[in-house]
């Protein structure tokens, strides 16, 4: 998968072999994927004095800064303010309450990437130029922005992705108390987002298992979240509730490898 220039560093980072986990091949993963910061200044400076303040701090592994995973986020976040842009710009595609729904995401993940813009540039790094994107992810979504069908199942993929993204990057900013709680504040509305997003499409709000039939479902999207067993726990010998029920009690993280090999799908 081609990564791109300001990505290729982190991606080099997320597939050293401690970090990775069984993932499905490009094609496979292609085929298979059918007011919230407030003042920007006010939030920005301290984050950027917190980033700053712990000199070289890096995640456990010794691999991944503050910094990379701040860009990892602010990529995320690019591609998703550019495509709820792309989709309320499209004429006819969304209408009524759907309309009035997605442009307040819109609106979130819009102040999300100016947040992560000024945190990094705050702390004395530099943000990532946001990538060219092609939502129809070669062709595979022709008509996404014109079918709301297809519009809102790759919109639910990329709100459940960006959910087990963030979580998975949590480990990388222990340490960094503000960061991480910053993070943290993220990673709950892309959770409002994605749970919005599937009652959209006639979905239940949770994931069910590792394979969402009512989504572009995809290995690549959903892999791992049929996992019951947590701190060592096998939560199947502590409850009589059902495996289905079990699976949507926990949400598990993606790595960054994992996330980028979805993201890739739609990055020129």
């Amino acid at each position: 998968m081609k990564i791109p220039t300001a990505l290729q560093g982190l991606h080099d980072l997320s597939t050293a072999p401690e970090q990775q986990v069984p993932l499905t091949s490009r094609r496979q993963a292609f085929t298979d994927l059918t007011s919230l910061v407030g003042k920007l200044a006010t939030i920005g400076l301290p984050l950027g004095a917190a980033l700053a303040a712990p000199a070289g701090l890096r995640a456990q592994s010794g691999s991944v800064s503050v910094t990379d995973v701040l860009n990892f986020a602010l990529t995320l976040e690019y591609l998703e303010a550019e495509f709820y842009e792309m989709g309320l710009s499209a004429s006819g595609l969304l209408t009524g309450d759907v309309r009035t729904t997605i442009a307040q995401i819109s609106k979130h993940e819009t102040a999300h990437v100016a947040f992560l813009q000024a945190a990094i540039s705050g702390a004395g790094g530099t943000p990532v130029t946001s990538p060219t994107f092609d939502f129809t992810a070669g062709g595979a979504f022709a008509d996404v922005f014109s079918n709301p069908q297809t519009f809102l199942a790759v919109a639910q993929a990329f709100e459940d992705t960006g959910v087990r993204a963030y979580k998975g990057q949590a480990g990388n900013l222990l340490g960094a108390g503000d960061v991480l709680t910053a993070a943290l504040q993220i990673h709950s509305v892309e959770a409002r987002h994605a749970s919005e997003v599937r009652r959209i499409r006639g979905s239940k709000g949770w994931i069910t298992g590792s394979v969402n039939t009512s989504a572009p479902a995809a290995s690549a999207v959903y892999a791992g979240e049929d996992n019951v067993t947590h701190l060592g726990v096998n939560a199947t010998t502590v409850t009589t509730v059902t495996m289905d029920e079990l699976t949507q009690a926990y949400d598990e993280p993606l790595t960054m490898s994992a996330v980028l090999d979805i993201a890739g799908l739609f990055i020129v």
